[in-house]
């Protein structure tokens, strides 16, 4: 019998987003393919470190239980490499205990064209071109930046923070903003305050993220002594009036997020730094910028906000 593929919660994560693959890159991008593909041979035993997605990853894969029945989470590595330079990240993968078994090597080609076949809901890269790629396909897709994070691994609740506009929602209240003012954003928020905004790039990531918070809630019901483990935020720069659009469309999709923050200009690694989300989603990069210090943060290039080309991208990963 097939595996279920379609009934899990499927990411699908990059090996430039799970490690740290700062140093064999520099080989690739400096001497080329074969002398990459030497060092990894060479290095094949020497575990790689976590990347920005390692918490996200490594606390999504928690949620699972021992029963089979129990497993709703599953993640997939996408990666650039083909399976025998790619053997040092399955290493690496075994080492620190993550239970990831299924893969697609392509072997220089682009890994997110597989997204559907393995009905993944995100896919997080450290490739800016293969993001915007996917999409450009209208694939779920998100840059991650370097960060200086330190999980705590005593703890096991998942904490994942969004942007609204661009994210959650499209771009069209944004663009109002963009080229018409705050005061016309304002007036335009207020007058459709009771009209839900069209679904954003990760709109099906959100909705599985909020599943698997109403399954960790229906275990509370169930068991007083449970603690959920899965918590989502909201951090947007509007405020009131444009806040109540941003509950109506929560509303029309059915889904209720823990924390919300309606900043109206308030750097939102001011609050981040309290949550400390294992990953944060934004499509401006200035934003990205000043949370991914504090935070695994991830850029999703989409929308009017994101029209010209980055001038500071973070470094490039050919794996």
């Amino acid at each position: 019998m097939p595996y279920p593929i379609e009934e899990k919660f499927v990411v699908a994560v990059a090996s430039s987003a799970l490690f740290n693959l700062e140093e064999s890159d520099k080989v690739f991008q400096e001497k080329g393919e074969e002398e990459y593909r030497k060092y990894q041979r060479e290095n094949e035993g020497v575990v790689l470190e976590p990347g920005v997605a390692f918490p996200l990853i490594k606390r999504l894969l928690m949620i699972n239980g021992q029963e089979p029945n129990d497993q709703p989470v599953e993640v997939v590595l996408m990666s650039r490499n083909d399976p025998d330079t790619g053997l040092r990240v399955f290493k690496s993968i075994e080492h620190h205990k993550l239970s990831i078994s299924r893969a697609a090597f392509v072997a220089g080609g682009n890994p997110f064209i597989y997204m559907e076949a393995f009905n993944a809901s995100l896919f997080l890269s450290a490739n800016l071109s293969d993001v915007r790629a996917a999409l450009s396909k209208g694939l779920p897709a998100a840059q991650v930046f370097p960060t200086q994070f330190v999980d705590d691994e005593d703890e096991q609740e998942l904490r994942i923070a969004f942007d609204f506009d661009g994210i959650i929602a499209d771009d069209s209240s944004e663009g109002i903003y963009q080229n018409l003012g705050m005061q016309r954003f304002h007036e335009n928020e207020k007058q459709k305050a009771n009209e839900a905004l069209p679904p954003g790039p990760l709109i099906k990531f959100f909705g599985e993220i909020a599943r698997l918070q109403q399954r960790e809630w229906e275990k509370k019901q169930k068991d007083a002594s449970y603690n959920p483990r899965v918590r989502i935020a909201i951090a947007t720069a509007r405020n009131a009036p444009a806040h109540e659009r941003v509950v109506t469309t929560l509303r029309s999709l059915g889904i209720r997020v823990d924390e919300a923050f309606f900043l109206g200009g308030i750097e939102k690694g001011r609050v981040l730094k309290v949550l400390r989300p294992h990953i944060f989603f934004d499509d401006q990069v200035s934003h990205i910028e000043g949370v991914s210090s504090v935070s695994p943060s991830a850029h999703v290039p989409f929308g009017v906000t994101n029209m010209e080309d980055i001038t500071t991208p973070p470094p490039q990963t050919g794996v």
